[in-house]
């Protein structure tokens, strides 16, 4: 029988029950990077790759999905050089926008997402799509140059595909991660075959969602490996 304060303890005993834990975030921090390093086989991707994976290993607790990890060649350098210089981060969605380390971007680049601009609502209405695709739209503006990440919609990814293939400025580098069961492989796979030297990391299949993608643009900030 459960008790009331907790899975098969009285209240008694659950006021004297202590758990021995790692406590230190530091410590903890430097536990969770050692594990991945130690498991994740790191040394198959390019040196610039590995902190992207790492983080991406580390957000999604599980360094297997590191087997469907896909890039462009130079992605990763392309995107530092774009936030070096200040260029805007395009997001998805809110969770990502979140997800983002502001105090880590190297010059104070804007966190740009549009999903709760009164205009969405009817672009979404007059195109009949989903308002995360037809908040794209709105990217226009910000897009040339810019990082792209999308951690949610599949939509949103296959309409900036659409745009980027009628001739919409290109950015420096997508972050492709939405995840769901209809659309996201699709969209990533579409994503990775686009061509056009458009600089890419993804995820194939279906898992992705909001965390990676925030772990992805925090990653690029970080110091590049020497």
């Amino acid at each position: 029988m459960r008790g009331r304060e907790g899975w098969g303890l009285t209240q008694e005993g659950a006021k004297n029950r202590g758990y021995t834990y790692l406590r230190d975030p530091a410590a903890i921090y430097r536990r969770s990077f050692a594990l991945i390093r130690a498991e994740a086989g790191l040394a198959r991707f390019p040196a610039a790759l590995r902190p992207v994976a790492a983080r991406l290993a580390h957000a999604a607790g599980d360094v297997a999905i590191l087997g469907d990890l896909a890039w462009s060649r130079g992605a990763v350098n392309a995107g530092r050089r774009a936030l070096a210089s200040g260029a805007a981060i395009l997001v998805d969605s809110e969770m990502v926008a979140s997800g983002i380390i502001r105090d880590r971007l190297p010059a104070q680049n804007p966190v740009i997402c549009v999903l709760r601009d009164p205009a969405v609502a009817a672009l979404a209405a007059s195109h009949r799509t989903t308002r995360s695709a037809a908040a794209v739209e709105l990217w226009r503006a910000h897009l040339a140059g810019a990082v792209v990440a999308i951690g949610n919609a599949p939509t949103a990814l296959f309409h900036l595909l659409e745009m980027l293939a009628a001739g919409a400025d290109e950015p420096a580098l997508v972050l492709g991660f939405p995840v769901g069961f209809v659309g996201a492989a699709e969209a990533k796979e579409a994503l990775a075959g686009f061509g056009n030297r458009l600089a890419f990391v993804t995820l194939k299949g279906r898992r992705g969602g909001s965390a990676l993608a925030a772990a992805a643009v925090n990653a690029l900030c970080g110091k590049p490996p020497a």
